[in-house]
């Protein structure tokens, strides 16, 4: 909870325009007015301004500090022609383009990719897809790899758990990749990464093809980066008690306290994560993309107020950088 503290400290800051294009569901507007009030950053609301303004007012929510744009309404002439630019090798008609950009993710998206908003923030009643297609097609900076990752806080503790939200299967270059991201994603929020590259094996205890992937992909780690401090193949028992490290694993930087965990495949993350949030009584902020030229995060349909808050702070950090 410190660490939120410190971030919204430096979110409020820069006062960055976050969008948030669902604004039928409550959860969100809910949140708009705590980030408003709180001066986290700037909420902008996407959708029909009456029905808008008729839910909050039923809620009892002050939406005074809050802009409120209808997409259906806005510049989309000017946005379709943006993003038939920007897709030109879909080979996309004008009318193909505005279709899309009717869509309010799909504007949201365009509204920061052309300087009018900071960040995105999506998710609570649409499926991660929606989320990634819009980020990907919009955002992506030169084609660069996108990864996602979950900001943990649990106790006095706070850990990466990636790629818990978007690669399904990550080769060892792309596994590679995952934990070089989220190291420097750690670093951005004042937090020195110890890796641990996970698996059902440590230091060779289980051969199979599976752990060999993640075996590889840590010596890649290394190799691009001799100054990560990284251990891998290992199991989460080893990663995270000191005690078991110590009989596990040989000669290990990481010594049990690793905080950034990279999981093998999207299974395992996923299942990771929530078994964290659900039983183990973590704060789960995320999935939160890495690779993207601008800010565009995702929510669990199961998000909470607060978690919707959480990675508006989150959001804002990112834009800043």
């Amino acid at each position: 909870m410190e660490l939120l503290a410190e971030l919204e400290k430096k979110a409020k800051k820069s006062q960055k325009k976050i969008v948030f294009p669902e604004s039928n569901d409550e959860r969100i507007l809910k949140a708009a007015s705590i980030i408003a009030k709180r001066g986290i950053a700037r909420p902008v609301l996407i959708g029909n301004v009456a029905k808008v303004v008729k839910k909050a007012m039923k809620l009892k929510l002050d939406l005074g500090k809050i802009e409120i744009i209808d997409h259906s309404k806005a510049e989309l002439d000017v946005y379709a022609r943006d993003y038939m630019s920007i897709r030109a090798k879909e080979g996309l008609n004008f009318e193909e383009a505005k279709k899309i950009i009717s869509d309010p993710i799909f504007f949201s998206a365009m509204m920061v990719h052309l300087g009018k908003a900071d960040g995105v923030i999506t998710g609570a009643t649409t499926p991660t897809k929606d989320t990634v297609v819009p980020a990907l097609k919009i955002l992506r900076k030169n084609e660069a790899f996108v990864s996602s990752f979950f900001v943990i806080i649990w106790k006095k503790q706070v850990m990466f758990f990636a790629d818990c939200g978007f690669n399904i299967n990550p080769n060892p270059e792309q596994l590679a990749t995952i934990a070089m991201q989220t190291a420097l994603s750690a670093k951005s929020f004042g937090i020195e990464p110890k890796i641990a590259m996970l698996s059902f094996s440590t230091q060779g205890s289980g051969k199979h093809e599976m752990a060999d992937k993640v075996i590889k992909a840590t010596e890649i780690a290394k190799k691009k980066n001799p100054k990560l401090i990284i251990d891998g193949e290992m199991q989460f028992d080893a990663a995270f008690v000191t005690e078991i490290n110590k009989l596990k694993y040989k000669n290990s930087l990481t010594k049990g306290k690793a905080n950034v965990l990279i999981f093998p495949d999207l299974n395992s993350g996923n299942i990771g994560y929530k078994i964290a949030e659900r039983m183990g009584g973590a704060i789960a902020i995320g999935p939160i993309l890495q690779g993207l030229a601008k800010p565009m995060n995702d929510l669990s349909r199961g998000c909470s107020v607060e978690d919707i808050v959480d990675l508006a702070i989150i959001t804002a950090i990112q834009a800043q950088k």
